[in-house]
């Protein structure tokens, strides 16, 4: 991670901001990291791996917490270390970014009929209830930042997709609704509460079979983890003040189809 926030910087040194995010160690969420520590953002994040060494070096990443967010009490223990690490401080950002969408070793869609039960639990563990866990638990220090939550939602939460699989896709139309109760629930504390769903980002998830999928995207191409990562940063800003318990799609519209 190049850090140059001495060149972007957008807060003091006395007033900087903190970010927390699930899902750090690559993709959209490692590019979302990059983004705010280049304005000088304090990082607090998890994901189930380390993160790259020389990204700990990064002076504005203050803690990372491996952590699996599949599992409840390892949830909570993120929760109760992070909190620790602010020590009282608020939280300004949580980005809900960690995700699961598991598909078969020979590239059929898993689909409603086809998915064994249990790894639907496991999704909807991690891409639904663990940030509910999360905005609970991180609640009353956003409050204490007048912060924002984003919730990385998906372009297959809003209708059938030819690959990812229903879980997953259920999964995250459920989160868009969560993220719709949110922000009415943490308006009383001054929290702003909204969605980003991507569509086809070129990440480590992205095979060549979704390359067929181009023609159907009307800027006839795929995003770039920085294109969703700076549409989350400008959520989190003043510039987003009175925007709350809305989805934002990055697209390049396919989601007009």
């Amino acid at each position: 991670m190049n850090n140059n926030s001495n060149n972007n910087a957008e807060d003091n040194a006395t007033d900087r901001k903190t970010l927390i995010l699930t899902g750090a160690s690559r993709g959209i969420g490692h590019a979302t990291v990059q983004y705010f520590s280049q304005r000088n953002w304090k990082v607090i994040t998890c994901s189930r791996e380390d993160v790259p060494e020389h990204c700990k070096r990064d002076p504005n990443w203050a803690d990372h917490i491996v952590t699996d967010l599949n599992d409840t009490a390892s949830t909570q223990s993120f929760i109760d270390r992070a909190n620790e690490v602010l020590d009282g401080e608020p939280i300004h950002a949580l980005v809900n970014n960690a995700a699961v969408s598991p598909k078969t070793s020979y590239k059929e869609r898993l689909g409603c009929l086809n998915g064994d039960v249990d790894t639907w639990r496991e999704v909807f563990e991690l891409n639904f209830f663990a940030p509910l866990m999360l905005c609970r638990g991180f609640a009353s220090a956003l409050g204490k930042g007048e912060g924002a939550v984003v919730n990385i939602t998906s372009i297959a939460g809003h209708g059938v997709h030819p690959f990812a699989g229903s879980a997953y896709s259920t999964s995250k139309s459920a989160l868009s609704a969560l993220t719709r109760e949110l922000a009415v629930e943490f308006a009383q504390f001054g929290v702003r509460v909204n969605a980003v769903a991507p569509g086809e980002i070129e990440t480590a998830m992205i095979g060549e079979e979704y390359e067929a999928l181009i023609p159907r995207i009307p800027m006839n191409r795929m995003g770039e983890p920085t294109e969703v990562a700076s549409a989350v940063y400008q959520l989190c800003t003043p510039n987003f003040g009175y925007v709350t318990g809305t989805e934002i799609f990055v697209t390049g519209g396919q989601h007009l189809f």
